[in-house]
């Protein structure tokens, strides 16, 4: 269970880390996994609906960005994502009636680990609160030079930061972010960190020949309802959402009065590709 001091942290800060959190079996056993995922495919031929690959490699290259709602098509993750000694856990943090929102595995291969830029994880899922937060379960020893989460904390309750060019939701921040107030979250392997939605955080490009594989759950309180619903929302349809502890609420609970609504321009199929857009204009 995590200590008053984790809870106070991720309360204050938007976050809080727990170190060995997985054991090293269970860390092998994911590993091993994805391992069994990704064999066979490359940037010409891959299932794109499962798995996103890194562009900047040949076509026979099998360098794999992204797995998609790992939980809901692999055994391994979903099991886990339900168990006692991770939703207990989560329940400190957003209360006894929890949702499981959506899963995902950012792989960060050494030397080409693609770059993500400072965002927000409620801009692109609007809720009516901000009972919302990813569990991100480190599967290599992470430091800043394998592309390790870096956020700014503290600023969680504060409103939204712009993410928008012209109207249009960019997937990344577009005003000025002091990176000065940045911490970076290392970890060994086994690594836990809570992060609130309303975070800002960004990974830089992985410049060591060591992977960084990070496997992302993300919950939210029952009473945090979908503001909007489109195809390029992530809460919507909510195809991957159901209740995993206690149930449903009957009436949901708003925290803000007003919260931006992202508007896309195009079709993008993942943060990567729509924040690789918006940079180049």
């Amino acid at each position: 269970m995590l200590t008053w001091q984790q809870t106070d942290q991720y309360y204050r800060d938007g976050h809080t880390v727990q170190p060995d959190f997985l054991s090293p079996d269970e860390v092998a056993a994911f590993i091993a996994e994805i391992d069994r995922i990704g064999d066979g495919n490359t940037l010409a031929h891959h299932d794109d609906t499962r798995m996103e690959m890194e562009p900047d490699q040949k076509p026979d290259g099998t360098l794999v960005r992204r797995i998609y709602e790992p939980c809901q098509h692999y055994e391994v993750f979903r099991n886990y994502a339900e168990s006692d000694a991770l939703l207990d856990e989560i329940q400190q943090l957003l209360g006894h009636n929890l949702i499981f929102h959506y899963s995902k595995i950012n792989m960060k291969p050494g030397r080409v680990g693609s770059v993500v830029e400072w965002h927000q994880d409620l801009a692109y899922y609007p809720l009516t609160n901000r009972d919302s937060l990813a569990a991100l379960l480190y599967l290599d020893d992470t430091t800043a030079d394998n592309g390790c989460l870096q956020v700014i904390p503290g600023v969680q309750g504060e409103p939204l930061l712009n993410h928008t060019v012209d109207g249009y939701f960019q997937g990344r921040v577009t005003e000025p972010v002091d990176e000065s107030t940045a911490v970076p979250v290392e970890g060994k392997a086994g690594t836990i960190i809570y992060m609130n939605c309303m975070t800002p955080h960004a990974s830089i490009t992985n410049t060591s020949d060591r992977p960084r594989r990070t496997l992302i759950l993300s919950y939210r309180a029952a009473d945090a309802y979908p503001l909007y619903c489109a195809e390029m929302t992530q809460s919507a349809p909510e195809e991957t959402s159901y209740v995993i502890r206690g149930e449903l609420a009957d009436t949901a609970r708003f925290t803000m009065t007003e919260f931006p609504i992202p508007r896309y321009k195009k079709k993008s199929k993942s943060l990567y590709e729509l924040q690789e857009e918006s940079r180049a204009g």
